[in-house]
């Protein structure tokens, strides 16, 4: 479990001169708003791998849906660590972001019923999950998707519109 408020620092080698570090409380809504993200894990073999997906900000963690055959899912099972990215494909204006941490899967149903209300809330009907033996279930009871939560452990904004860097750190309560 991470600490609400991180630790923002602006890196001054890569800001324009009249930058100022982006709020933690910015960057937490262009993640909850955000429709489209990219999630990278790493295979068996060490390479990288990348796909997009539809992330639910809920409860201080990005949550994230797979079936447990895919690709992403196998290799979470042999490395939980992933970077989540998400922004604007603008040079000038926006701000992408980075999130690091590790993926968890949620299996609580009570849980797991709030972020499927979260889903359809977020993405409508066409999104709506049914919820079973601890994972989401498409409407009708065909295809089982496991759930994720990947709370931030460091993350990285880019802003465009002045240029800047800003990185957020987050404490683990266990370290203190």
């Amino acid at each position: 479990m991470t600490t609400d408020e991180p630790t923002t620092e602006l890196d001054r080698r890569y800001s324009d001169e009249d930058a100022e570090p982006v709020a933690w409380a910015e960057a937490r809504r262009a993640l909850a708003e955000a429709e489209l993200s990219w999630i990278s894990t790493v295979r068996p073999d060490g390479r990288p791998h990348v796909t997009p997906l539809l992330t639910v900000w809920e409860d201080g963690a990005l949550h994230f849906t797979t079936g447990p055959e895919e690709r992403k899912c196998r290799n979470l099972q042999g490395n939980p660590h992933v970077v989540l990215t998400t922004g604007t494909n603008t040079l000038y204006g926006g701000l992408d972001l980075v999130v690091e941490g590790t993926a968890v899967r949620v299996a609580d149903e009570e849980t797991l019923h709030g972020l499927a209300k979260a889903w359809v809330t977020k993405y409508g009907e066409t999104w709506r999950f049914d919820v079973a033996d601890g994972a989401f279930r498409h409407s009708g009871g065909t295809g089982e998707a496991w759930v994720f939560r990947v709370e931030p452990r460091s993350a990285f904004g880019f802003g465009k519109a002045p240029y800047s860097q800003t990185s957020w750190r987050f404490a683990d309560i266990t370290d203190s």
